[in-house]
């Protein structure tokens, strides 16, 4: 027997960092991005929150399928 089994979550994430004052929103946006894109900032998120989407399996016995999903309210 086969089970394919598929969860999806949301996942929220968070770092504290120190800008500069000096930066504008439109740069301290900017910067935000830039860090997360160089990986830079990616030692610094921690998972505070995640949020169960749904979960969906096939099982497959014998070449016939059972599919069943279960998503939150």
């Amino acid at each position: 027997m086969i089970v394919r089994i598929q969860v999806v979550q949301k996942i929220y994430q968070e770092a504290h960092i120190d800008i500069t004052n000096m930066f504008c929103e439109d740069a301290i946006k900017q910067h935000i991005v830039d860090l997360y894109n160089s990986g830079e900032i990616t030692p610094d998120l921690n998972i505070f929150q995640v949020d169960f989407e749904s979960i969906s399996a096939t099982i497959v016995h014998n070449q016939n399928s059972v599919d069943f999903e279960e998503e939150t309210a």
